[in-house]
């Protein structure tokens, strides 16, 4: 009876770390900063390339595996530096994931009417109609931001993008 009841309780614990890691997963973000260099030209589309970074990445955690049917949830861009830079110098956003090496790119979040005085942060819209599971359980991930500026700008912008996911406890069968 005690064999049973320390099964029942080790099974237990191991789903419960997997529901946990699911949750953690969810909440803890991928960013990355984005440098927009002074002078870039206006009206025509360019690219930003960053490695992106996750909670586990910076504490040296690989519990990746514990999870699967990885979609983003939500996505945004906030000014850096300066920190007060009206994102409105964009007219139009597209953020892509991607494995380190490029490869896998997928594009998650867009925005393509950003108004004029959109302010220090923009959250963009989503596409969450694929999964992302190969991006984030790779060992690097980047992000790759395609924008068209609206105005010209006077010195070099850093911007931050935000990337949530949702994702399901991957279950051992």
């Amino acid at each position: 009876m005690k064999k049973l009841i320390l099964g029942f309780v080790a099974v237990s614990i191991l789903s419960a770390c997997a529901t946990v890691q699911s949750i953690v997963r969810s909440t803890l973000p991928y960013t990355a900063t984005l440098i927009i260099p002074a002078g870039t030209s206006t009206g025509s589309m360019r690219s930003a390339v960053s490695p992106a970074s996750s909670a586990d990445q910076i504490f040296g955690g690989s519990s990746n595996a514990q999870i699967k049917e990885v979609r983003i949830s939500n996505a945004k861009i906030d000014a850096s530096s300066p920190s007060n830079q009206n994102l409105g110098v964009f007219s139009t956003i597209r953020l892509y994931l991607s494995k380190g090496d490029g490869s896998g790119e997928v594009l998650v979040a867009t925005r393509n009417d950003v108004s004029a005085n959109a302010g220090s942060s923009i959250v963009l819209d989503i596409d969450n109609s694929r999964f992302l599971d190969d991006v984030i359980k790779s060992s690097t991930a980047r992000v790759r931001m395609e924008y068209t500026l609206r105005n010209t700008l006077n010195t070099d912008v850093s911007v931050r993008a935000t990337l949530n996911f949702t994702s399901t406890p991957a279950t051992t069968q």
